[in-house]
């Protein structure tokens, strides 16, 4: 049973965090809701004051600098992500990667910044976000502050948030020429969460078929989504082939740090990272020699 609350609904930025200010350690931001609200009715979190955002037009916005890159507003749906011609057409991987969260209920309502900001390792977007170099404002009263997506997170559903900030904004930058990005995740059913994700990102010089930059991330493997970094050394400097790929995946498995659980067991988990790497890099490769 959800515990009784107060509920602010601002009309403003500048109002919601003048609200998380003053109750800054009994607070919290709801926007779509999905995940605080399990959390509540199971008596996980019992917040005296709930400050709804979910109304604030200002945070809802998909748009392309033609210097600085993808800026989306926080309060963005899933939907509305999948759906953008411009996301499609010039960062595909996010059309895709939303497409596995939920079903079109859960996209239609569920905003990017409340997936982030719920701090789940098993999310769809922390991994491609984090190939793409991607990056989060937070906003409080006192100002504003940009960091990766990499280091937005501390722990199982714990990030770098305060209680009186808010996630305003997720910024992607252009990517160089001839990069390709790919994600996929095993799941029992269909929309359900990762048992294991992976995102990839692959820069190569097509003159040579050398790999410039690469970077392999993984979901649900780990307390925070888990960049593979000796994986990705496998692949830059070397020509993508079978053996290059393959080496790459056996390494990624070894850097995963699954733990069992009633979806896997942790050697399973570990098979499931190699399967994944390698199917998932030969797709982002596929898709930097088109571009």
């Amino acid at each position: 049973m959800i515990k009784d609350f107060e509920y602010f609904v601002p009309k403003t930025v500048e109002d919601a965090l003048r609200l998380l200010s003053e109750y800054k350690e009994e607070s919290k931001v709801i926007a779509g809701g999905q995940s605080l609200l399990i959390l509540m009715r199971q008596g996980l979190v019992a917040p005296k004051y709930l400050v709804d955002i979910k109304g604030l037009s200002s945070l809802d916005y998909i748009r392309l600098d033609p210097k600085e890159g993808l800026r989306i507003g926080s309060l963005s749906t899933h939907r509305a992500i999948e759906k953008s011609p411009l996301i499609r057409e010039r960062f595909s991987v996010l059309a895709e990667a939303e497409q596995n969260v939920g079903s079109v209920q859960t996209r239609n309502w569920g905003t990017i910044g409340g997936n982030l900001s719920h701090g789940d390792s098993a999310g769809d977007l922390a991994p491609v976000l984090i190939a793409l170099e991607g990056k989060v404002k937070i906003t409080s009263l006192g100002g504003e502050r940009t960091l990766s997506v990499e280091n937005f997170f501390r722990d199982y559903f714990d990030t770098v948030l305060k209680k009186d900030e808010i996630l305003t904004e997720i910024q992607v930058p252009l990517p160089p020429p001839h990069t390709g990005s790919a994600y996929a995740k095993f799941t029992k059913r269909e929309g359900d969460m990762a048992i294991v994700g992976t995102a990839v990102s692959m820069t190569f010089n097509p003159k040579d078929g050398i790999c410039k930059n690469a970077r392999i991330v993984l979901g649900a493997v780990a307390n925070v989504p888990l960049r593979a970094k000796k994986a990705e050394k496998m692949l830059v400097g070397k020509e993508i082939k079978n053996a290059s790929i393959d080496k790459t995946a056996r390494v990624a498995s070894e850097e995963a740090q699954p733990i069992s659980d009633v979806q896997a067991s942790e050697e399973y988990k570990r098979e499931l990272v190699k399967v994944l790497v390698k199917r998932v890099a030969w797709k982002a490769f596929e898709k930097a020699e088109k571009s």
